[in-house]
């Protein structure tokens, strides 16, 4: 099957443009890839955190796993609607991310907590940035869902960074 043909039968009707598709799309798709990245290392950081508050760190970065997983099915489908394509494998995410990964076997509580604050604050430029393409052709309904996300994911940064302030390190 010729890609040409793939496409076509993936076409959604939309009143943007081509170009407005195409550059939605792909701003939408390096961001849901930055949200998966974002929500394994918080859930990495989850399964792997210790010390003495690891209770309540425990439970705040399972809270905020689930909030950016829930963000990935949403991002997807606004891709589709607008006629775009999205993410299909683990190896597309790696290529688009923007958010790094964090695979050292052991990381101090606070330095999880301190990372995952610098990685919510470039989501929320990400978001951004992805806000601002939508503003260009006039996508509403993408830049309403991307105010949202942008709100929850400053209350994450928030969050984190007041749990790393003040402590004995």
């Amino acid at each position: 099957m010729n890609t040409a043909n793939t496409k076509s039968k993936l076409g959604t009707r939309t009143n943007l443009s081509q170009e407005a598709t195409r550059d939605i799309s792909a701003a939408l798709n390096a961001l849901l890839a930055d949200v998966f990245a974002l929500y394994l290392k918080t859930k990495n950081f989850h399964w792997h955190m210790s010390g003495p508050h690891f209770r309540d760190y425990h439970l705040l970065l399972d809270e905020q796993g689930e909030q950016l997983f829930a963000m990935t099915d949403p991002i997807a489908e606004r891709a589709r609607k607008i006629g775009g394509t999205t993410l299909r494998s683990i190896g597309h995410i790696a290529k688009l991310q923007r958010i790094p990964d964090n695979d050292a076997e052991y990381v101090d509580a606070q330095d999880m907590l301190a990372e995952l604050a610098d990685d919510n604050l470039k989501l929320s430029a990400e978001i951004r940035a992805t806000h601002n393409v939508c503003d260009e052709y006039g996508d509403i309904a993408t830049a309403s869902l991307l105010e949202n996300w942008l709100d929850e994911t400053e209350r994450r940064t928030w969050f984190l960074y007041e749990s790393t302030r003040n402590t004995n390190r």
